[in-house]
């Protein structure tokens, strides 16, 4: 059965009908046995470990010890697939396929080998019965293949292995591909997390003109593991109208009748890509405006549809007993064995692969060719189109420097201007993706060049709102993941900014990212992509207006958690350093970067040439501000981050005044991955080069951004581990003055010279005097705040003197 919507402006739904589909009889039974085969071929890579073709009974040694896999879903992917494939042949589309469902493997691998992709990727897994075998022991097995649909599948830009942000990467795909079609089947079960159901509002932001489609499939297929699903339990009115609610044009195909079914969704995608082609027409050669009503397909089919009905007097297909492995006892139990091998043989495998266990010349003719084929198109292997960013020069937005940390300036808002030229340059393979918060970033620059791409109502009173535009703000961190992500994946560059404390909300997402990009680098066929670059703002230390809830500089722990060769961590202590990391970020492949910067009026220090020079050594003396002399230091003051770098000169110049005999050294950092063993990371320095830097044997007292024990965690193994001591965020927070923050937390200089008194010995208890003055300078700070609500002028107003 199907429904149709109209793509008016009303969204209505029209009477149900059952219209005639434009696919012969013979063009129908060739989907059917490619659906078939794809089925076999799912259900064989959760069994077999051989006998891959029945070529004699089955038996006990032919399966696999222990069975994993997910077969509720292979059926329903399988169908979209070679549906997808028919009107791809039949239109010559440029499409790919996003699998939403978790544990769709078997689906895409299948798909994969019956199109010869995987065999070209793999020459082990042939396209024949020896081929077949290996791509049934391979799954889920030691050394194999995972049973998402994971990086080692070729045409895949999306695991599913977390669910949620299938429909977010189809998005981000289509941006600025206007010839491609991105099919995106959303599991029923994911439907129900916040990030898929905040994905529909995607459509506000594509552009008809510039950007492709998405064509989302919503599979309902009944339940999850254990439960029903929420969608596929609402009256299909409802289910329509939420959908129309979100701006789509919902058809409905549904049923369990496997040849009213093929007709059915044949029909649909034909509709639905009518439609989309009208919508891309009438914006591109009539120059429509408004918010076009984009179609989707809402497809209803029994969970484990085609699978064993009943198992032990217990109904399975449609069902939540088919999720999984639903005959589970095949090597104990011949009544299940017995029942296996009749579901394997009902696909007839022996009308679908020839003696050489090749499919057969009817399947192969119905797979498209080429690149036209969804597991080998480019844009699912993002690398191969990937072209260098046209970058300025960030020299050209330095701030002058005549002296270290006289000049002042708001480090994001420099970078802006940089940013802003990047744009221009680069107007249809960079984006700005952000939760509403480039501007109070301080990125506006970039908005005398572009606009926010809105395709909502816009009023006169928005401000840069337009209908096309290379700046994507919407307030859900999961969608600007998302689209990002897949932005980058399919070939392009991108950037994330947000507040550091709410990045938080994709720590999943991080996760999964750099999970996909580690195990890309191993796969040889798999090209670099961009890097995904993140830059925090608004960030612990200056964000006492808004108070304890926006306080939070956890995620470098979170990210830190990751492999080495795929993490990377910046803390550029001005702007002009920030425009030198920004610079080398936006060059990179392969990488998440995290660049933490504040947006606030703050001390330049360096000259741009000292600026590039410091970053690219990721960290280094500052013998300007040191009083060591080049000689061995009575302790080592080192910093991270902009905040505890000015709390550290800002300690400098009191140690200076007290004790001029003292030998200081600072140590700034700057790429926080040098810290590190040369072991551990690829940017981390041999322990003769850290010595060097930091002593083995005298006090370290470190200022550092985040939470103190990252540093711990990163020198642990050093010689002089002993000597450190740390101070960093320790969750002490609230809305008060940006000094006061640093005090609750004992990050300012006042608490920092008492550190090197405690902890130089050759001071002596004549230092008594000063320990206690500058314990009451905090008092009398402190109180200063409390009273006048704003910060004391000698710390408000202090700059480098010497």
């Amino acid at each position: 059965m199907v429904r149709w919507g109209q793509r008016s402006q009303g969204g209505t739904v029209t009477s149900t009908t059952t219209p005639s589909g434009p696919s012969t009889d013979t063009e129908l039974a060739s989907i059917d046995a490619y659906w078939r085969a794809a089925n076999y071929l799912s259900a064989g890579q959760i069994y077999l470990l051989d006998n891959p073709l029945l070529r004699e009974p089955l038996r006990r040694e032919h399966i696999k010890p222990r069975l994993l896999g997910h077969w509720g879903t292979s059926p329903g992917l399988n169908f979209c697939y070679v549906h997808l494939n028919r009107v791809i042949k039949a239109r010559d589309l440029d499409a790919i396929y996003i699998m939403g469902p978790g544990h769709g493997g078997p689906s895409a691998v299948a798909n994969a080998w019956l199109e010869g992709t995987y065999s070209e990727v793999y020459p082990a897994v042939s396209q024949d019965a020896v081929g077949m075998k290996a791509l049934f022991r391979q799954f889920s097995f030691p050394g194999g293949v995972p049973s998402h649909v994971a990086p080692e599948t070729p045409g895949s830009i999306h695991e599913g292995g977390e669910l949620g942000y299938s429909l977010a990467h189809a998005y981000g795909a289509a941006f600025d591909n206007p010839d491609l079609v991105v099919a995106c089947i959303v599991g029923d079960g994911e439907a129900e997390t916040g990030p898929l159901a905040a994905s529909w509002h995607s459509t506000k932001f594509v552009d008809p003109v510039n950007d492709g489609a998405v064509l989302p499939i919503l599979h309902l297929n009944g339940y999850k593991i254990a439960n029903p699903a929420v969608l596929a339990r609402i009256p299909e009115d409802e289910l329509v109208r939420l959908f129309e609610g979100y701006g789509h044009a919902p058809i409905v195909v549904s049923g369990d009748d496997p040849a009213t079914m093929h007709r059915d969704m044949a029909a649909a995608l034909d509709r639905a890509l009518d439609e989309i082609a009208a919508v891309q027409r009438a914006a591109r050669e009539d120059g429509a405006a408004g918010r076009p009503r984009w179609p989707m397909i809402i497809l209803r089919t029994p969970k484990g549809w085609t699978g064993p009905k009943e198992v032990d007097g217990l109904p399975v297909e449609g069902t939540w007993r088919a999720h999984q492995v639903p005959l589970a006892g095949v090597r104990d139990d011949p009544g299940h064995l017995a029942e296996l091998e009749a579901w394997l043989r009902s696909y007839r495998p022996e009308e679908l692969f020839d003696d050489a266990g090749r499919p057969v010349p009817t399947l192969r003719d119905l797979a498209p060719s080429g690149n036209r084929r969804m597991s080998a198109n480019p844009h699912a292997n993002g690398g191969l189109l990937l072209r260098p960013l046209d970058l300025p020069d960030p020299r050209a937005y330095a701030v002058a420097v005549d002296k270290h940390g006289t000049a002042t300036a708001e480090a994001t808002r420099v970078l802006g201007g940089y940013l802003r030229d990047v744009v221009a340059a680069n107007p249809r393979s960079f984006r700005i993706m952000g939760p509403d918060e480039t501007a109070s970033n301080r990125l506006g620059a970039v908005f005398e060049v572009t606009d926010r791409v809105f395709e909502g109502e816009r009023r006169d009173t928005d401000e840069h709102l337009a209908g096309s535009g290379r700046v994507m703000e919407v307030l859900s961190e999961h969608l600007c993941q998302g689209w990002l992500e897949g932005y980058l994946l399919t070939g392009r560059h991108g950037l994330f900014n947000s507040y550091e404390a709410f990045v938080h909300i994709v720590d999943a997402m991080f996760n999964q990212h750099a999970k996909w990009l580690k195990v890309t680098r191993h796969l040889p066929w798999r090209r670099s992509v961009a890097s995904l670059n993140y830059l925090l703002s608004s960030h612990v230390w200056r964000q006492d207006h808004n108070g304890f809830t926006h306080q939070d500089p956890g995620f470098l722990d979170v990210v830190l958690n990751k492999k080495a060769e795929i993490t990377r961590v910046y803390l550029p202590p001005d702007a002009n350093t920030l425009l030198s990391v920004a610079d080398h970020c936006l060059r990179s492949r392969d990488y998440v970067n995290v660049i933490v910067a504040g947006k606030q009026p703050a001390p330049v220090w360096l000259p741009m040439d000292e600026a590039v020079a410091h970053c690219a050594r990721g960290i280094g003396i500052w013998e300007w501000a040191s009083t060591d002399g080049g000689a061995d230091p009575d302790v080592v003051l080192a910093c991270a981050g902009d905040v505890p770098t000015l709390e550290t000169l800002a300690a400098v110049d009191l140690l200076r005044r007290f004790f001029p005999e003292l030998r200081v050294r600072v140590v700034n950092v700057v790429d926080l991955m040098r810290l590190q063993p040369v072991e551990e990371h690829p940017h981390g320095l041999p322990d003769v080069e850290f010595d060097a830097l930091f002593t083995a044997d005298k006090p370290v007292i470190f200022a550092f951004h985040g939470y103190p024990y990252l540093i711990h965690r990163l020198t642990y193994r050093r010689h002089g581990h002993h000597d450190l001591h740390v101070r960093g965020y320790k969750e002490e927070g609230t809305t008060t003055t940006p000094f006061d923050m640093v005090m609750l937390n004992d990050l300012d200089r006042f608490h920092l010279v008492v550190d090197v008194i405690d902890r130089v010995p050759s001071l002596g208890s004549r230092v008594a005097n000063v320990r206690q003055r500058m314990l009451d300078e905090r008092l009398r700070l402190r109180a200063y705040t409390r009273e006048h609500g704003e910060d004391a002028p000698e710390v408000r107003d202090w700059a480098w003197p010497y």
